[in-house]
């Protein structure tokens, strides 16, 4: 019944992770912004950290099962 929480938490992380890395990725080669107002290389830099850092935590939910 603990297993629960745990698989949606990690799905969760895992999904946002993912599809933040993607989009970050679909702005960066198509030469557009990640964020409005900032550095394009330090907002393209800080979302791929994130997105790595969402994908970590997925991958330690899972291992917690």
């Amino acid at each position: 019944m603990e297993s629960g929480p745990a698989i949606f938490a990690g799905m969760v992380f895992a999904l946002f992770g993912g599809a933040l890395l993607v989009w970050t990725a679909v702005r960066v080669r198509h030469r557009e912004p990640v964020a409005q107002g900032v550095s394009p290389v330090a907002s393209a830099t800080l979302a791929t950290l994130v997105a790595l850092v969402a994908l970590a935590v997925g991958t330690w939910c899972f291992t917690r099962l």
